[in-house]
């Protein structure tokens, strides 16, 4: 009977090797995605309450900038196209690729403030992937919450890492500041393809100041969406493992 010195040396077959990294992929990935949905389970509430939150924030917090640093908001209105886009989208004579780039575009509502001196001072304006970014965000932050509330609640004072809390405190201050942008043109005057809002409360800003600060939004709101992402991934991974364990 061979001893198993005698297989030293012996290379495993490359199918083996990848059908082995591929079943450590799926119960990594199938233990992740337990966690994540036990914890959300048991913080349904609290999961809930985050998102609505974080999307109203989302969509009130720049005309409350404005309104404060510039001239307060006294108009605000769905876009009356709307009726019109279910006939636009299924048009036949409208081809699909003018479509999918019109839609993401398209203003759904806005809030605006007359000048003093005629016309308008500010305008601010959703679009259809300003929303879709506002719901993602909203959904991103209230599973990162509701998972950090489950674990400190669950797996005792051994894993209640203050500095989770620190660094999700982090992210939403990063995110408040110059993750609230607007999209292509959704700000009246805005000379840049997105800024945040904050740096719209100033007025007589260059185009140069413009174009750094729509570089700055975009690489601050790609950091808030991966770090808040790699968390709900940690997380889930935690309270997979004490879900495993207790079975």
């Amino acid at each position: 009977m061979p001893e198993p010195s005698d297989y030293q040396g012996v290379a495993v077959p490359a199918g083996r090797e990848r059908a082995g990294r591929a079943g450590s992929v799926w119960r990594a990935s199938s233990r992740i995605c337990r966690g994540i949905a036990a914890g959300l389970r048991a913080r349904s509430r609290l999961f809930l309450a985050v998102a609505a939150g974080v999307f109203a924030l989302e969509i009130l917090l720049p005309p409350a900038v404005l309104s404060a640093a510039r001239r307060p908001v006294d108009y605000f209105t769905f876009n009356p196209w709307l009726p019109e886009l279910p006939r636009f989208l299924f048009a036949s004579d409208i081809i699909w690729e003018r479509k999918l780039d019109f839609l993401p575009n398209l203003a759904l509502f806005w809030f605006s403030a007359d000048s003093p001196f005629g016309g308008t001072d500010w305008g601010f304006a959703v679009t259809v992937s300003d929303l879709l970014r506002f719901l993602l965000m909203s959904l991103l932050f209230a599973g990162y919450f509701a998972l950090l509330a489950h674990c400190w609640d669950r797996m005792g004072a051994a894993l209640r890492n203050p500095g989770l809390g620190r660094q999700g405190g982090a992210l939403g201050v990063l995110t408040s500041v110059l993750g609230f942008s607007s999209g292509g043109c959704t700000v009246v005057g805005c000379g840049a393809p997105v800024i945040p809002v904050v740096g719209l409360a100033f007025v007589g800003l260059t185009s140069g100041t413009l174009t750094v600060l729509a570089e700055l939004s975009r690489a601050v709101t790609a950091f808030v969406f991966i770090a808040v992402a790699l968390g709900v991934v940690y997380l889930g991974w935690l309270v997979g493992t004490s879900v495993i364990a207790e079975n």
